[in-house]
């Protein structure tokens, strides 16, 4: 009878995708977007490795680490798919993927189990699903049996933004080859070569290992994460599905990658370190030149999305969020259109994307954290005027949900129902409205918004008063955990 490995997948969800400016922000950053498909890259992650069971492979439900502040996006597209998480650990702070990594090796070993995890970032893009699971089954056998397995991608190009893995000639056995060194990202000649040579792949940032040897590698190369990463985790406190490390113990934690922490160290080393090639139409769609060679193009080279018209265009992405897009007698450019920010770049600039939002963080302004249009655990606001004493939101709440009991010292409000039922509670008030009837709720007053229906609200909210700061919110009671 064939052994069952159980197998706990672990998705990488941190990160702020800032060369992806203006769709991804820090507060809704690329791997909740829909970049290709019909659904966002961390939904995709969750699907591929869902599927790699078999007759000697379960799969649990994945534990995601992430940042506290995305943890509702993360169940809300979980539960789109139908799906459930053994846990979201929530990180106090970025620490870097090795921290990342042993808060889900302590979650997992919860119970006294220890099964092999699938590591994967939420923000990477495969075409060739097929062949996708049949290097991550074999992955997943070599780490059972006490392997430490890494993805490479088949290089296709001299690529220079990804380091590299390199594996010694006739190191192959079955799909698994022994690695035998981790090179940094080369210049282009360096690229060339390895590309001439053979034996040299991208490194996929996936990892596959059991989590007793994930800690018993970063004990021997990095005790002070571990201690460090450990301390935190005696110190954590569970809601629900959240899983919320001691934040105080978590930022003494030194901050690393898995790449340096631990994997770069093992060949030599007492730990098997092995490599399954990879060659399914992988991208980390790190840049916009990299969604462009994933999308569908038409004759002349073109991607687009949105209400985008062109004339005499070649070799060009354009998203349009909102409006109408049109580009004449251009080439080899990106143009991202959303409501509050347009970019229009050099595709081979893209890189340097980054750069502009560094800028905004300098000056300290805020399109590089927010849309104008802001999710919520209840649903989202848009901003959509604002002047001197005044703000205008349009805000939609989900059925069933509800803002937090709350207060306001310096503004008051004026809301009028679009669609849908509103409960308002105003005081000692409580009642209900529907479309096309309005309340005031005066400043300083206790007040609440929910959705009893069964369709979504839509209300707009006039604000008035001397200041309109989303921080001017004093919360008494909240279904997501949001007061003091």
């Amino acid at each position: 009878m064939s052994r069952s490995i159980s197998v706990l997948p672990v998705i990488m969800a941190g990160g702020s995708g800032t060369r992806l400016w203006p769709l991804s922000r820090a507060g809704y950053p690329k791997q909740f977007l829909v970049l290709t498909g019909e659904t966002s890259l961390f939904q995709q992650a969750a699907e591929r490795v869902a599927q790699l069971a078999s007759d000697d492979i379960t799969i649990e439900s994945p534990v995601v680490v992430g940042n506290a502040e995305h943890r509702f996006m993360v169940l809300e597209q979980l539960r789109e798919l139908g799906m459930d998480s053994t846990a979201v650990v929530l990180e106090p702070s970025g620490r870097n993927t090795a921290p990342a990594l042993t808060l889900a090796a302590l979650q997992a070993q919860e119970g006294g189990a220890d099964p092999v995890l699938v590591v994967t970032p939420a923000d990477q893009t495969v075409a060739d699903t097929a062949a996708f699971n049949h290097a991550l089954q074999n992955a997943v056998r070599g780490a059972a049996d006490g392997s430490i397995v890494i993805l490479g991608i088949t290089p296709d190009k001299p690529e220079t933004g990804y380091g590299y893995i390199r594996v010694a000639p006739g190191a192959m056995s079955g799909e698994l080859a022994a690695v035998a060194q981790f090179v940094e990202k080369p210049n282009l000649p360096t690229a060339e070569r390895y590309l001439a040579e053979g034996g040299y792949y991208w490194n996929s940032g996936m990892f596959v290992l059991k989590a007793s040897v994930w800690l018993k590698a970063l004990q021997t190369f990095r005790p002070d994460i571990l201690e460090a990463t450990k301390a935190s985790w005696e110190a954590k406190r569970a809601d629900a599905k959240f899983v919320r490390p001691g934040k105080k113990e978590f930022e003494q934690v030194p901050a690393e990658s898995v790449d340096y922490a631990v994997m770069e160290r093992c060949p030599g080393s007492a730990f098997d370190i092995r490599m399954v090639p990879l060659a399914a139409g992988w991208n980390d769609l790190g840049a916009w030149d990299a969604v462009w060679q994933v999308s569908s193009k038409d004759g002349a080279g073109n991607a687009s999305v949105g209400d985008v018209m062109m004339e005499d265009t070649r070799n060009t992405l354009v998203h349009a969020s909102g409006r109408l897009v049109s580009t004449v007698g251009v080439d080899n450019l990106v143009v991202i259109e959303t409501a509050d920010a347009v970019l229009v770049a050099d595709a081979s600039r893209s890189q340097d994307v980054k750069k502009i939002v560094n800028k905004l963080a300098t000056k300290g302004r805020g399109e590089g954290l927010l849309h104008r249009k802001v999710h919520r655990p209840w649903g989202w606001y848009d901003s959509i005027d604002a002047g001197p004493r005044f703000q205008v939101k349009r805000i939609m709440v989900r059925p069933g949900a509800s803002l937090s009991l709350q207060m306001h010292h310096h503004r008051a409000e004026h809301w009028i129902v679009v669609t849908g039922t509103a409960e308002v509670t105003c005081g000692e008030r409580k009642i209900l409205l529907s479309e096309n009837q309005s309340t005031y709720i005066p400043l300083g007053e206790v007040h609440r918004l929910a959705n009893p229906g069964k369709v979504d609200l839509e209300i707009i909210e006039v604000q008035s008063g001397s200041y309109l700061g989303e921080d001017d919110i004093v919360r008494y009671e909240d279904t997501y955990g949001r007061t003091a």
